[in-house]
């Protein structure tokens, strides 16, 4: 299938590694014109390069803290500049530090919600000038399939990516007229470097080994594994597409069924 992203001008945050970086590549590969975002400029600048050697793709490596409220209102101003327009923006950041609700202190929370909720309001209100100049402009947010079913020991996660999923479903309704489409994927356990993280330190707190602990995050999903990147990416690929059309408000769960619910 075609998905028409040829020439589609993307921005990816959070795409220095992990989903962040797959969906970059995945747009790259079927012929998007991607600029992306990090934090770490060196990490960030190694990612647009193997992301170029592998597409041939011209990519925009534009660093910076999306937790600060002027980086996050501005990025996709100059993505649409050096991209010449913007039709798709993918808000995606890395997660809280994982921990129980009596461990988190009123900064700890004010941090979470500053990287996950708030970057996100201000991304996709600086992007809708330039979505709304699009023919075909997608917004897509990366939440966690712990919007239905929390995880624990991810009190401030569980709790913020739950609002940006409310916010994502309010904005489908809100914009839709304007054939601005908001969709969401809801990832579950992934082969990245964070889940890498949150093994580990479920293993500390419970005296297992981290392959003890990935064994056993791995046995919940029905196909017996975890997930790769790229079988994300290619969700969020075809989400951001105009072959997704008719899709918005959509909430979907890419987690080789860990998510036990009938809806």
């Amino acid at each position: 299938m075609d998905l028409g992203l040829k020439n589609k001008k993307a921005l990816v945050t959070g795409a220095s590694r992990g989903l962040g970086f797959a969906t970059a590549l995945a747009l790259s590969g079927e012929g998007a014109q991607v600029a992306i975002n990090a934090r770490d400029a060196v990490r960030l600048q190694k990612a647009a390069g193997e992301i170029m050697r592998q597409t041939d793709g011209k990519i925009f490596a534009l660093p910076g803290d999306l937790a600060l409220p002027d980086l996050a209102s501005s990025l996709p101003l100059l993505a649409a500049e050096k991209l010449g327009g913007l039709d798709i923006l993918v808000v995606n950041s890395g997660g809280p530090p994982p921990g129980r609700f009596e461990e988190f202190d009123d900064d700890a929370w004010q941090k979470a919600i500053n990287g996950l909720l708030m970057s996100a309001v201000r991304l996709i209100r600086a992007a809708l000038p330039s979505l709304r100049a699009s023919d075909s402009p997608s917004v897509l947010t990366v939440t966690s399939y712990s919007i239905k079913q929390p995880i624990p020991n991810l009190v401030l996660s569980n709790s913020i990516r739950a609002a940006v999923a409310g916010l994502t479903k309010t904005l489908a309704l809100e914009l839709g007229l304007e054939g601005i489409r908001v969709n969401s994927i809801l990832p579950a356990w992934t082969e990245t470097e964070r889940v890498q993280e949150l093994i580990t330190d479920r293993a500390r707190r419970s005296g297992a080994t981290p392959e003890e602990e990935t064994r056993k995050q791995a046995a919940e999903s029905a196909l017996g594994r975890m997930s790769k990147p790229e079988e994300f990416a290619r969700a969020a690929a075809f989400l951001c597409s105009p072959a997704a059309s008719y899709l918005t408000g959509v909430m979907l769960p890419v987690d080789g069924g860990m998510y036990k619910g009938t809806f």
